[in-house]
């Protein structure tokens, strides 16, 4: 709980109320939550401290709906808040995001003292709910059924002056069986290409470096406006941007991995060495009940065609083990994948059931203890494999983007951790000049863990870039006399793709 003195200034700056927002989900629902802070602070909010664990004037949830137990999460989160509610008059507490579309009025049901229900499609609406609630005093429920506006169209308070995710298209196209997320986001959406790099040259001239283009199916980009090569297009055309220096994307899906995409990851320097592709499983029975458009086959061949063009190339994916119907030769099948394509990482899940999904009616659902034993099968192969591909790196000279927040060690460790051109986090030696986030200093990998690298020598060179002033410039105004309160910036809440990398399956296999 934050202090008297903590919220009061919360509350008082000029007059304004304060907010939390609680993120569930994969990195679309985090980019959302980066709208809805633009949205709040645009309309006279500020951000209650770190710790206000629900001591805010308004809560928002921005739920996710994949796991089977996400409405027991928020219903118990939400009744831990009710009486705090009471005992603060004028609090108001809103739900949005897939949860929320899904189950509606519902919401209002279980919990009456929710003032606010808003969907996926129309996060804009949060400002002018909260205040129709405030007026009427009685819920709002308002759940649009289509986009109403393109979420990069919203303003944005970014988590990071130095890295952004810039969204690309919303909803899919799939229909994998266990996957629910299609039904809540709609079928996808591009946004114009111009519209795409227009964002990213205002980032740019804010002082970002680093973006990651995000999509529910990333790369099936340009299915909307009718150009197959559309994804392959936008990589090379933001290779051309001046002062972008890394280029990600996330999360791709293998039906629609074709060579021109792996030709323009080669091709374009801005572009990481680094891939974050789904697996889900290497049985072909089982990605046919998923309803995974590819085998085992095609997606090995992925790996190799990608292998070959850039050979230092991180490769990371998302399993799941224990899908209804799988067998002990199915799971092998798996681990036959894994041990071909020797993942630097992968984000491994137990089946567990989502509502409203196929695959939730299937029959054939494995029991616990066996998915359980699976699953630890399938992590200690992947950590062995791991470590053996990062040792790989010791004695490479890397160039490493500062990033902020996260080795968790620093501080009793007298390091700095930053991110790799693959992605690989390196906690390194802190040099004896000043090296802010946003930076890049260039080491020499002494140490290798399964999850991490060691510089422990001092850096070979520090080279401050335009993205550590930005760095500087908002932490400065982060922590300037509160009548002077930091602006609302454009459109990643940390350097690359976050670690752990929210996995997701074009956003679905995500807690």
């Amino acid at each position: 709980m934050t202090s008297s003195s903590d919220r009061s200034l919360a509350v008082d700056v000029q007059g304004s109320k304060s907010y939390e927002i609680r993120t569930y989900g994969c990195q679309m629902n985090v980019h959302d939550s980066e709208r809805l802070s633009g949205l709040l602070e645009g309309a006279g909010y500020v951000r209650a401290p770190k710790d206000a664990d629900g001591d805010a004037d308004v809560v928002v949830f921005n739920t996710c709906a994949v796991r089977e137990n996400a409405d027991n999460r928020l219903y118990g989160n939400l009744g831990r808040l009710a009486p705090m509610k009471t005992k603060r008059p004028g609090m108001q507490i809103a739900v949005g995001g897939c949860l929320a579309q899904k189950d509606r009025d519902t919401i209002v049901q279980r919990a009456p003292w929710v003032d606010v229900v808003f969907g996926t499609h129309n996060i804009g609406k949060l400002p002018v709910l909260l205040e129709r609630a405030r007026v009427q005093e009685e819920a709002q429920v308002e759940i649009a059924e289509s986009l109403e506006a393109f979420p990069s169209t919203l303003p944005t308070r970014r988590e990071s002056a130095y890295a952004a995710w810039v969204s690309v298209s919303v909803g899919c196209n799939n229909t994998c069986t266990f996957c629910i997320v299609p039904a809540l986001r709609g079928k996808e959406k591009d946004r114009r290409p111009g519209d795409i790099l227009a964002e990213v040259e205002a980032l740019v001239a804010e002082g970002v470096s680093e973006i990651t283009l995000l999509g529910q199916n990333v790369n099936a980009y340009g299915s909307d406006i009718g150009d197959r090569e559309a994804f392959s297009k936008l990589l090379r055309a933001c290779g051309r941007i001046e002062g972008l220096e890394r280029v990600r994307f996330t999360s791709p899906h293998p039906r629609d991995f074709t060579d021109d995409v792996i030709e323009a990851m080669a091709e374009t320097p801005n572009v990481m060495p680094q891939l974050h592709m789904p697996l889900q499983s290497g049985s072909d029975t089982i990605l046919k009940a998923m309803r995974r458009s590819y085998r085992q086959d095609r997606y090995l061949g992925i790996i190799e065609k990608v292998r070959a063009a850039i050979p230092h190339a991180a490769i990371s994916t998302d399993i799941i083990v224990g899908f209804p119907g799988e067998t002990e030769e199915d799971f092998e099948q798996t681990m036959h994948v894994v041990r071909e394509a020797r993942f630097g990482s992968a984000f491994t899940f137990q089946y567990s059931k989502r509502p409203g999904t196929p695959a939730a009616e299937m029959e054939n659902q494995i029991p616990k203890e066996v998915v359980q034993e699976r699953y630890l099968r399938l992590v200690a192969l992947q950590e062995e494999i791991s470590w053996e591909e990062n040792k790989k790196q010791v004695g490479r000279t890397l160039d490493l983007m500062v990033a902020e927040g996260e080795g968790r060690k620093d501080g009793a460790t007298h390091r700095l951790s930053g991110r790799a051109p693959d992605n690989r986090l390196v906690h390194f030696t802190k040099p004896e000049q000043e090296v802010r986030p946003g930076d890049v200093v260039t080491v020499e990998i002494t140490y290798a863990a399964p999850h991490h690298l060691l510089a422990e020598g001092q850096p070979l060179a520090v080279r401050r870039t335009r993205a550590g002033d930005a760095w500087e410039k908002r932490n400065s105004a982060d922590t300037a006399p509160a009548d002077k309160p930091a602006g609302v910036l454009l459109g990643l809440p940390q350097v690359g793709v976050p670690e752990p990398l929210p996995a997701a399956t074009g956003g679905c296999a995500i807690d």
